[in-house]
């Protein structure tokens, strides 16, 4: 049973759920804070730090709730960024539990017999799975990191899963998008689907072999997982409907800790993601453009503008460099130089929109919609930034029998054939190219903001417009606005090709879609809104904890003193 809360200030600010309460020690905030994409994922992070967990204990439990009452978001078959800072010894860690390719994949297995590439191999189905990486990060960091067993950390999801949740509007919805792939995994059309149709809302989803999958990775910190009789039953299952998993591949599966990408922009220090993921090197791309220009001196759409064409170009060599850094040379530290920036922003003009197409043609060099993010702060000022995805809604909708595993369609983040766009519209060259135990390229940005008077924990799903999510809701951060404005900020988004500004409904006012046309930009907005963004603020000089969730999404925000 949770303790109340002390002191929670719990309302709607710019119709973002947020939470505030304020801070008594500026070397510590004091305060514990989780902003997740479910309300159940949150109260089981709570529930964790008020046993007597740090942040990254927070952080498992949150994780493992999520695999549970979110699935078509994340889950135990998927893979993960975990961006930790101990308070202690002040230091940054990248935890890299990306999915990595089987060792019988191939660069073409994609492709039919003319070339072409078939993308429903790529997305529905054993076939588009790579091997996870959750379970090995859930118990990297128990025993790294956490304080707390990995049993006590993973009660909340257990007990989630026995019991069942009701689910949402938002459940509802992506369940109908993909009920037709269901069709080919009965494992799977039972747990998620009622007589073959999405569930309506309140339906209870509840997940028995899910529990004794979790259980079974608490109590042997998931070595049954990748080498005991779970593993079997998980091979044994993707290859029984076609896919091509081995007890070798994972039994290879390895955690990897990297350095993080680190920018300054103006004051602002920048902790982001390292390949494989695109996001920290995209975003400091993108700064490291926008440091030329005083934004708060520009014109509205002269801003915007701006915005777009530093997107432009660092999505552009997104494109030509980046992927596994195991398997590629990346020129890191010259892509992050501020005289490449120079280079790149030689041709950028206020007037005039650069066509993605009088940029340098991408190389062809010779041999990542849905997911999820949260922000954890705990007392001492351990801090987690984590970003968790199956790739697609719902993943390769395939659960191997028995395991209530569902299963990631990673592989389609990889470039089936070069400047072939993946699901997300997203192209890329050999240095993202599908090989054996290679790790695809992803736009998964866990992200802190550090000043000497704020520090923000931020990052979102959203497949491709991730990094761009990101970069507006920092530039929120540098106006040194809350939380609530971060995750509240219209979006809008470019990543090289296709060569369009797209934006969510009503991302751009008339006024500013007519001045960005009249500049050459092509314009495109979206159906819907999209990301679901969760943050966290500490005010240091302020005294002030606060945390804010999407409101497009059905996230919670909770932010309290703990009892002593």
């Amino acid at each position: 049973m949770l303790r109340p809360i002390v002191h929670l200030a719990l309302g709607i600010t710019c119709l973002a759920m947020v939470s505030i309460v304020t801070a008594t020690d500026g070397d510590k905030p004091g305060q514990h804070a989780v902003a997740s994409a479910h309300p159940a994922a949150t109260a089981a992070g709570r529930e964790i730090l008020d046993g007597g967990g740090n942040a990254f204990d927070a952080a498992i439990a949150v994780a493992a709730a999520l695999a549970v009452v979110e699935p078509y978001s994340s889950g135990i078959g998927g893979g993960a960024f975990f961006l930790l800072h101990r308070a202690a010894s002040g230091a940054d860690i990248f935890v890299d539990a990306r999915e990595t390719a089987p060792a019988a994949a191939t660069a073409d297995m994609y492709l039919d017999a003319q070339g072409e590439f078939v993308r429903d191999r790529a997305l529905n189905g054993p076939l588009a799975a790579a091997i996870p990486g959750v379970p090995a990060a859930l118990a990297h960091l128990a025993s790294r990191y956490g304080k707390l067993p990995l049993t006590t950390s993973l009660a909340p999801a257990i007990r989630l899963a026995k019991e069942g949740f009701a689910i949402g509007p938002r459940y509802k919805m992506m369940a109908g998008f993909r009920t037709k792939a269901f069709s080919a995994s009965p494992a799977a059309a039972e747990i998620f689907l009622r007589d073959g149709v999405a569930p309506e809302v309140g339906a209870r989803i509840v997940q028995l072999d899910l529990a004794a999958t979790l259980e079974s990775i608490a109590s042997d910190g998931a070595e049954s997982f990748y080498r005991g009789a779970l593993a079997e039953r998980l091979v044994a299952g993707v290859r029984a409907a076609g896919g091509i998993w081995t007890l070798a591949d994972l039994a290879g599966y390895a955690v990897k800790e990297r350095p993080p990408i680190v920018t300054m922009y103006h004051d602002i220090k920048v902790v982001s993601a390292p390949p494989p993921s695109s996001g920290g090197i995209v975003l400091a791309e993108a700064f490291n453009i926008l440091e030329r220009y005083d934004l708060a001196a520009l014109s509205e759409v002269d801003r915007v503008h701006v915005v777009i064409e530093a997107m432009r170009r660092a999505y552009r060599d997104r494109a030509d460099f980046l992927g596994d850094p195991d398997f590629t040379t990346i020129p890191t530290a010259r892509l992050l130089a501020k005289a490449y920036a120079d280079s790149l922003a030689k041709d950028l003009s206020l007037e005039t929109a650069t066509p993605s197409a009088a940029l340098p043609a991408i190389g062809i060099k010779p041999e990542g919609e849905d997911t999820t993010h949260f922000s954890v702060l705990d007392a001492d000022g351990n801090r987690v930034a984590a970003t968790l995805s199956v790739n697609y809604p719902f993943g390769a909708t395939s659960v191997p029998p028995g395991t209530g595993v569902l299963l990631n369609n990673e592989m389609d983040d990889f470039s089936a054939r070069p400047l072939t766009p993946n699901a997300y519209g997203l192209v890329g060259a050999g240095a993202n190219a599908i090989a054996p135990g290679k790790r695809p390229l992803s736009s998964m940005t866990p992200t802190f903001l550090i000043t000497p008077r704020r520090i923000g924990i931020i990052g979102t799903p959203g497949g491709s417009r991730i990094i761009s999510m990101v970069l507006i809701g920092a530039l929120e951060f540098a106006r040194d606005l809350p939380p609530s404005e971060w995750v509240s900020a219209k979006r809008f988004h470019h990543q090289y090709l296709p060569d369009e500004v797209q934006y969510e409904k009503g991302g751009l006012s008339e006024g500013l879609q007519d001045a960005l046309a009249a500049k050459g930009h092509s314009l495109k907005e979206l159906t819907r809104n999209y990301g679901n963004m969760h943050a966290v603020l500490w005010d240091k000089r302020a005294g002030v904890v606060d945390a804010a969730s999407d409101p497009r999404g059905e996230g919670g925000a909770q932010v309290w003193r703990p009892q002593p």
